[in-house]
């Protein structure tokens, strides 16, 4: 079935007396030839008058503006002085043979282990939800009560660590875990 077409058939039809003449093909044929011509002569004295002024560029003498010479100053040479015939400086001969003593004090070792506090809780249930999170990430943990003047509390431990690089390397560790909450002591 053809499709049918709504919009041509909303048109309304116009009458042929309110339709406007159409041109004549013949009056239509004479004026076409015209443009063309007419667009050639312009083209045409346009490339003409580019090429005129090229070449009257090329005709006229090079006018070169008037040089002015900067005063004359007088230059005053350096004059580097004599060429030393010695070393000034006998350091560098003096060192060859010199012995340097260096008082070397050792640095005091921390007294006492340290050991690594991860969590404090008033309920024994939170003190053992974070000793098991340790212990997913590898290490052993103790859960320890305090009796304080506050109260109880539970603390979760790990330690003891005989230098502090022990704790801070294992404290690293649980931080790629995302156990952020331990702390060092020194534990003496």
């Amino acid at each position: 079935m053809p499709q049918k077409d709504y919009v041509k058939a909303a048109r309304p039809k116009t009458n042929a007396a309110n339709r406007r003449p159409a041109r004549s093909n013949a009056k239509a044929a004479a004026q076409a030839p015209a443009k063309p011509w007419l667009l050639l002569i312009v083209t045409f004295v346009l490339i003409s008058g580019f090429v005129y002024f090229l070449w009257f560029l090329n005709q006229q003498p090079a006018t070169t503006a008037p040089t002015v010479k900067p005063p004359a100053k007088t230059v005053k040479k350096d004059e580097l002085p004599a060429k030393p015939t010695e070393e000034p400086y006998q350091y560098i001969k003096e060192l060859e043979n010199k012995e340097v003593k260096v008082d070397v004090t050792e640095q005091q070792q921390s007294s006492g282990p340290y050991q690594m506090q991860c969590g404090s809780f008033r309920e024994q249930q939170q003190a053992e939800t974070m000793k098991a999170q340790i212990a997913f990430a590898g290490f052993t943990s103790e859960v320890r009560r305090t009796d304080g003047e506050r109260g109880v509390w539970y603390r979760v431990v790990l330690g003891p660590y005989e230098s502090k690089r022990q704790a801070t390397a294992d404290r690293n560790r649980l931080r790629q875990q995302n156990i952020n909450t331990c702390q060092i002591w020194n534990w003496s």
